[in-house]
């Protein structure tokens, strides 16, 4: 262990005597270290940005009110997660929340598309965040194909607590011995729940080349296609927009119950809703990403008006330098989490 780990072990074992005493400051510098891999766990349960943001703040005020009952056996970070874990349980087990398939209009033959009402992006800006100081080597890293949204809707598909076992041990890099414990469970039941968990999960993520995510030529090739792909709508061009999608891809709009694959489909459903006339012709934008993917925020000035009004945000999954799948969401509910203006100029 180096020193300043062993700094940091110390510093924490002091600030949880302190925290667990009754000490505000000490615990709020604790939970301050955990806030954000927390809200990403809670994300990841959930699916949703501003839910995952009220879990955490349970998580919280769950763990002030417990303080004295921890007894150290774990580290104070297993135990928020223990906590944010069974918080979202409890509001799982509260609101009733179903993930369905919808019929996916222009492929052929007809499919079914997964849709999940409540799915919110996660801006990358936390998610940076998020990844683990050196001085915290067990800590959550965020890994791209574990909080890409197709992973995340595919994860809302599982019963809870399966969902919570595929989290804990899979993208945490928990033991089995470890989630059980977390979960009040046995390890016997925790590799049944996680193997029928991967079984149902291979079913719903998108296939895709294994090698994608290690490509370093990748990220500019991703840039130079959403540099495209903004061109081409500000001008309108549906045709240069045509050619950067590929032909399966894919398009939905939460929470509308609805979704579109292939390149003409697609583009079809822009045109037929507006795109490129009155009053869908004039648009400013700004670059952002989610989900460990390019986004783009999208302002539109309807006639009459000399300002850009916060409208959509596109998430961009791209593969091979071609545009694979697109999911919109409405920009206004987005703006604090994205730190985005509510007009442009």
């Amino acid at each position: 262990m180096t020193t300043d780990a062993k700094r940091h072990d110390m510093d924490e074992a002091a600030l949880v005597a302190a925290a667990t005493a009754g000490d505000e400051n000490a615990f709020a510098t604790l939970t301050h270290r955990h806030r954000r891999e927390l809200h990403v766990h809670c994300y990841r349960m959930l699916a949703s940005f501003e839910d995952a943001e009220d879990l955490v703040q349970e998580t919280f005020l769950r763990a002030w009110q417990k303080r004295e009952t921890f007894e150290g056996r774990s580290t104070f970070r297993a135990w928020l997660y223990r906590i944010a874990t069974n918080a979202c349980l409890d509001f799982l087990a509260r609101h009733e929340r179903q993930a369905i398939e919808i019929p996916t209009h222009g492929s052929e033959p007809a499919d079914l598309s997964p849709h999940v009402a409540w799915l919110q992006p996660y801006p990358d800006r936390l998610l940076e965040r998020a990844a683990p100081e050196e001085a915290e080597p067990h800590a959550a890293l965020v890994r791209k194909e574990t909080i890409e949204l197709a992973f995340v809707v595919a994860v809302q598909f599982l019963p809870p607590r399966q969902r919570a076992v595929l989290l804990l041990h899979d993208v945490l890099d928990w033991s089995a011995n470890e989630t059980a414990a977390l979960l009040e469970s046995t390890v016997a039941s925790v590799n049944g729940a996680l193997q029928r968990a991967r079984a149902a999960l291979r079913e719903r993520q998108p296939a895709r080349d294994s090698h994608q995510s290690f490509d370093p030529t990748s990220s500019e090739q991703d840039r130079r296609l959403t540099q495209q792909y903004i061109e081409a709508t500000e001008r309108c061009d549906v045709a240069a927009l045509a050619r950067l999608l590929r032909d399966d891809v894919r398009f939905s709009m939460p929470p509308e119950a609805v979704a579109f694959a292939g390149n003409e489909a697609v583009v079809q459903s822009w045109v037929q809703g507006g795109f490129g006339s009155p009053p869908y012709d004039a648009w400013k934008h700004i670059v952002t990403a989610a989900n460990g993917m390019p986004a783009v925020a999208w302002y539109l000035r309807r006639p009459g008006d000399h300002r850009y009004h916060a409208f959509a945000m596109d998430v961009l999954r791209m593969e091979q330098g071609a545009i694979v799948e697109i999911t919109t969401f409405d920009l206004a509910h987005l703006l604090d989490a994205f730190d985005l203006p509510e007009m442009l100029s």
